[in-house]
């Protein structure tokens, strides 16, 4: 049995500095908060590291910051949604990036922006013991379905669960071919109880928070960090109110360990969304 860490991780595209920290001596520029990103890997060693909103800027940013940190980790770079692995333990087979299209069969609406919301699945073969695990990170659209919220679009819910099933139909291919277990990582904006989340459990698939044998992370993992500020706190919303999800199938009997959110004080300014992780034994 060899032990794995599978992490998911919105970076916030954030290319510039704002002026609501420049008038604070701060700094949210990628530039800036790249080497912290760095230092979050080098302390957590995840094998797999799936990303939402890591622009290709971003990405030339992070990947010498890790190197400079004695980091062996390569890239399959893929828009905003790209997949990290450890050279050290993992060897790519195969991949495959599709960004969403703008439009949703028989939804009236626009449910992509600039592109930015995709998917890309890794297939890795363990070097230490040849088994394969099928890897998938994915960022869904972005608004609310309910009416009461300021950012209310129309449609937004059932646009999530179609892209869902669009990855979904992808990783399952993967999954049949390789008789491996697949997971999917991503930020969803969608909380538990979502019509997106149910998909992938109406396709035999469980929330790692479920299963995990050892610890489940009860916390929802995001606090407030935008333009406009960011806050000191973790905030204490439940687990189920969540948007950043770890979906896994096929897995033998005891492959979730743990299912954590990393939350030290010095990433409040890199992001809005707490890096969520597994340790799984495979």
């Amino acid at each position: 049995m060899e032990k794995l860490r599978i992490m998911s991780n919105n970076v916030w595209c954030c290319g510039k500095n704002q002026p609501w920290w420049i008038e604070r001596g701060l700094d949210c520029s990628s530039a800036a908060r790249s080497p912290k990103f760095a230092e979050v890997y080098k302390e957590t060693m995840p094998d797999l590291i799936g990303w939402q909103e890591g622009d290709s800027f971003f990405r030339k940013l992070v990947i010498p910051a890790m190197t400079e940190l004695g980091l062996n980790y390569d890239i399959i770079p893929a828009g905003c949604t790209s997949i990290l692995y450890n050279k050290n333990t993992l060897e790519l087979r195969e991949s495959h990036f599709v960004i969403y299209p703008d439009d949703v069969p028989n939804l009236e609406g626009v449910f992509n922006n600039v592109n930015t919301k995709s998917y890309c699945i890794g297939v890795f073969k363990i070097k230490a013991s040849g088994k394969h695990i099928v890897f998938a990170t994915t960022h869904l659209w972005w608004k609310s379905g309910s009416p009461e919220k300021p950012s209310y679009y129309p449609h937004s819910d059932e646009a999530r669960e179609y892209q869902m099933n669009s990855m979904l139909d992808a990783l399952e291919s993967l999954r049949e071919k390789y008789g491996c277990p697949a997971v999917a990582v991503g930020d969803l904006n969608a909380v538990y109880d979502s019509l997106a989340v149910k998909a992938a459990f109406a396709r035999g698939y469980r929330h790692a928070h479920d299963i995990a044998t050892d610890f489940a992370d009860e916390r929802n993992g995001w606090h407030y960090c935008f333009p406009n500020g960011y806050e000191l706190y973790d905030n204490p919303l439940p687990f189920k109110e969540g948007i950043d999800h770890i979906l896994i199938k096929g897995e033998p009997e005891g492959f979730v360990k743990r299912f954590e959110r990393y939350t030290p004080d010095y990433y409040m300014p890199l992001s809005d969304h707490f890096p969520a992780y597994i340790d799984v034994e495979y």
